[in-house]
């Protein structure tokens, strides 16, 4: 499966195939900021599963951790992806890959969370242990 996405004015396009190793919703601050909403749903990649196909020359970094190297348009500011080295993985903003079929799996940095969401899905208190989190889950 391959889906393609642009940002906000089309400048760049990216390209994600296969499946992605995991969909969610994270709650954290540093995530809430940068997408200007109270929780960011996040689609995971391997970094080998997304291309930019058009527009390179149009995407800059902003490094605020070691964790995050968050990836926009420098031409609309129109967000696209989130590469997270540590982990080995590509967070690619769901709406920007608009033909995805958006399963969400977790909550991710519940502890933060500016808005509860009664959805039956796992709430983790951080991250999964896997990660370097706890692993810790929380209550509805």
């Amino acid at each position: 499966m391959k889906h393609v996405g642009h940002c906000f004015c089309g400048a760049v396009t990216i390209e994600v195939t296969g499946e992605p190793a995991a969909m969610g919703y994270c709650h954290c601050r540093s995530c809430r900021s940068w997408s200007g909403g109270p929780v960011n749903a996040f689609s995971l990649w391997k970094p080998e599963a997304v291309r930019i196909t058009e527009g390179a020359q149009h995407v800059e970094t902003f490094s605020k951790t070691p964790l995050s190297q968050r990836r926009f348009c420098k031409k609309c500011g129109g967000h696209l992806m989130t590469n997270h080295p540590p982990l080995e993985l590509i967070d690619v903003f769901t709406a920007t890959i608009p033909t995805l079929a958006f399963a969400p799996g977790v909550h991710v940095n519940y502890s933060e969370t500016v808005l509860p969401m009664r959805d039956g899905l796992p709430k983790l208190k951080d991250f999964p242990a896997e990660f370097g989190g706890s692993g810790e889950m929380m209550q509805e």
